[in-house]
């Protein structure tokens, strides 16, 4: 799959030098031109081979036959959902931001103008896009070339992830992008209608939300969870699932500092205000998956049901850290410690966390399929395998970026470390292939999109481009400092 031609001018740019190393980390490791090329070689067989009107889905096999995202790709397929487009974009603005070469800032474009043409009239995008206007998945692209569904996700990082990457792009542009920094502004306009009243999002919009008047507080059902108060369209209830409140915050908090316009930290502030709210009493400090207006953990999906949530509990936690930080506010602290405390005496034998835990009972709570139908269940012994159901602790990293915050350090110091392992970055360009591809091979691992790969099978990771350009830029960028 060929890119949309980047021109001769653009393919021999400032990527012919090599920076001069002010400190070397360590003896033998990786020259600033060594990595350089590296990220020229592995850039270029993204962009040039694998890259779709400039966008890209999760994997490929090794002779491009077959390109996956949430299943198959049709051929004028590309993913938003991560690690897709704006995964494989975000790859190459840290590329540009290390080198300045203008190839990688050509390929960040490209892969921008492909979200453009698949963004929503409702302002946010869906997980993939199809430049066939006749596509199986196609939806109501704001360009008229689509048809079918106007409905904005923010499930799964989706809108998000291609929100953060268009807005760093319209800033690398210096905002002299017209269509990408008009696209942001229509995007970030609609996307705050979205936003409920009392700070919650969510999961799908197509329009501005509806009036509420919520309480509060949290609160548990005084009905019966496992048959009662179920909701059709929960997705339009207040939702904190799959990491939507990290996400948010991210992307609330870029549009400020870019943008410097109140209404966005406004909306930051708003959003904390919600996760201070929808914090469960006791004796269960944590955060459910999603909440009813009455703010009342709901089900969701079939295996999604009213429970505290593991993972999205640390995620509201580090959700308010940075709020705290970036607002300036200690007040959005205050139910860290009681949320930590809590699940440390909820954590399993493993070391894990539950994804569910039974609301008020704190018992692991899991599905198990009977036939078609998905039963509760106590027992972890017959999971299904799609669900994260038991996830490692970020309990440690919570406290410690706690802490750092009441004395005054960076959060971000303590979630983000910006310290570069020389060996790893010594191992990735070593790896890097005469064909400039980093390969992986499928060992049983949960991945994103569920791909059948049998065990053994080599494959191209969209998601490992990004982490090993990511760090092979900062590796530059360290040594620079």
């Amino acid at each position: 799959m060929k890119a949309c031609g980047a021109s001769q001018k653009l393919r021999t740019d400032l990527l012919c030098f090599c920076f001069v190393s002010l400190a070397f980390v360590a003896r033998g490791a990786p020259s600033s031109g060594e990595v350089t090329e590296a990220l020229r070689k592995a850039a270029s067989y993204y962009g040039d081979e694998l890259a779709v009107n400039g966008g890209y889905v999760y994997y490929y096999s090794p002779d491009l036959s077959r390109r996956l995202g949430e299943g198959v790709a049709v051929e004028t397929e590309i993913w938003v959902q991560p690690p897709g487009t704006p995964t494989v974009g975000e790859a190459f603005l840290d590329a540009y931001d290390a080198t300045q070469g203008s190839t990688f800032l050509y390929f960040a474009i490209s892969a921008g103008n492909a979200l453009l043409y698949g963004q929503l009239k409702s302002g946010g995008w869906r997980n993939s896009i199809d430049f066939d206007s006749s596509g199986p998945r196609i939806d109501e692209y704001r360009n008229g070339k689509g048809r079918g569904k106007n409905l904005s996700t923010l499930d799964d990082d989706i809108s998000q992830s291609a929100l953060r990457f268009l807005m760093r792009l319209d800033e690398a542009l210096m905002f002299q992008g017209e269509e990408i920094h008009e696209a942001v502004e229509y995007s970030l306009t609609n996307l705050l209608k979205a936003q409920f009243s009392n700070g919650a999002f969510p999961q799908v919009w197509g329009g501005p939300s509806r009036s509420v008047n919520p309480p509060d507080s949290a609160s548990f059902p005084e009905y019966d969870w496992r048959s009662e108060g179920r909701i059709k369209n929960y997705w339009d209830q207040f939702t904190l699932n799959d990491g939507l409140a990290g996400a948010m915050t991210e992307v609330l908090i870029d549009a400020h500092r870019i943008y410097k316009k109140e209404e966005y930290r406004e909306a930051l502030r708003k959003l904390g205000n919600f996760l201070i709210q929808a914090q469960m009493p006791e004796p269960q400090p944590a955060w459910a998956q999603q909440y009813s207006e009455e703010m009342i953990p709901i089900w969701a999906r079939a295996f999604e049901p009213p429970a505290i949530a593991g993972r999205e509990s640390e995620d509201a936690m580090i959700s308010l850290l940075r709020i705290a930080e970036y607002l300036d506010d200690n007040r959005y602290l205050e139910p860290i410690v009681p949320g930590v405390k809590y699940l440390e005496k909820s954590m399993l034998p493993t070391g894990k966390l539950a994804r569910y835990y039974e609301l008020e009972t704190n018992k692991p709570l899991y599905m198990e399929r009977d036939g078609k139908q998905y039963k509760l269940t106590n027992d972890d012994s017959r999971l299904p395998s799609h669900y994260g159901w038991q996830n490692p602790s970020r309990l440690d990293m919570i406290k410690m970026a706690y802490r750092a915050r009441l004395a005054g350090r960076s959060v971000d110091s303590v979630l983000e470390p910006r310290e570069v392992d020389t060996d790893a970055v010594e191992s990735i360009v070593k790896s890097l292939d005469e064909e400039g591809r980093w390969m992986s091979r499928y060992s049983g691992e949960l991945l994103v999109g569920q791909p059948k790969f049998q065990d053994g099978e080599e494959f191209i990771n969209s998601q490992v481009f990004h982490d090993n350009v990511k760090l092979l830029a900062a590796y530059l960028m360290q040594m620079k400092r």
